[in-house]
């Protein structure tokens, strides 16, 4: 359906001043919402343009961002996804992450392992920060907020090999748990830009927290997520700490 939509076109609206939706985005969810609730009735639904819908005593939710990576979708730049995560009782369980670009499909479950179009991914083996390649973004109210990453990204790229800015958050932990990234933060996300990613990542042998090793939630916004061996070092650079190695 998205790649029908880019290839045919489509209506773009602004839900602020840089935060637009697409005709696409809405299709794409309510085709995804009407197969989940399809399979599993009795399941809750939390997705991205909707909110949260269905039953609202079930033990499972699923976790829903039909284009993840909008703005660059809107502008025909080709990195964007679906993300797809399933909790239950508040633990992530199943990711399933799709680049439709590349043909490239993301799996995993829980104690299974992660794959890549069905073949094992797993992170890099980059030790030290200043060889490892990164990646973060901004959030959509960079204009309105101080807590806006800026800092956190000129401070990061004098100690990293590289920095990139990609535009989907699913594909950056896809990245990272694929070994073609080292490391991601971001300040601002939503639990729809992670729940796909993080078990996807874990699957594959990274680590993720919040800016608090050993912390982390869906719901809080702070991501940090490695190949483990930096991880330490990635939160001294976003705290300002000499190297932790």
């Amino acid at each position: 359906m998205l790649t029908e939509h880019a290839r045919s076109g489509f209506r773009i609206e602004y839900k602020a001043a840089i935060n637009l939706v697409t005709d696409a985005d809405r299709r794409a969810e309510d085709r995804i919402v009407q197969t989940i609730l399809a399979a599993h009735p009795s399941h809750r639904i939390l997705a991205e343009e909707r909110g949260q819908s269905g039953s609202t005593d079930s033990r499972y939710q699923w976790i829903v961002d039909p284009l993840d990576g909008t703005t660059n979708f809107a502008h025909g730049f080709p990195f964007y996804s679906v993300s797809i995560g399933l909790e239950y009782d508040g633990e992530c369980i199943l990711g399933v992450v799709l680049d439709p670009v590349r043909d490239e499909l993301f799996t995993a479950a829980r104690g299974q392992g992660a794959y890549m179009n069905g073949e094992p991914i797993h992170v890099s083996g980059i030790e030290t920060l200043d060889k490892s390649l990164l990646v973060t973004g901004f959030a959509y109210n960079i204009r309105e907020t101080p807590n806006n990453n800026l800092d956190h990204f000129a401070r990061i790229s004098l100690r990293a090999q590289a920095v990139r800015r990609t535009g989907s958050a699913a594909l950056d932990l896809c990245y990272v748990a694929a070994g073609r990234f080292d490391g991601y933060w971001e300040v601002i996300l939503s639990p729809w830009d992670m729940a796909g990613g993080i078990v996807i990542l874990r699957e594959a042998g990274g680590l993720v927290s919040g800016f608090t090793k050993g912390t982390f939630s869906l719901y809080r916004q702070e991501l940090v997520a490695t190949n483990g061996l930096i991880h330490d070092q990635l939160l001294d650079a976003i705290h300002q700490r000499p190297d932790h190695r």
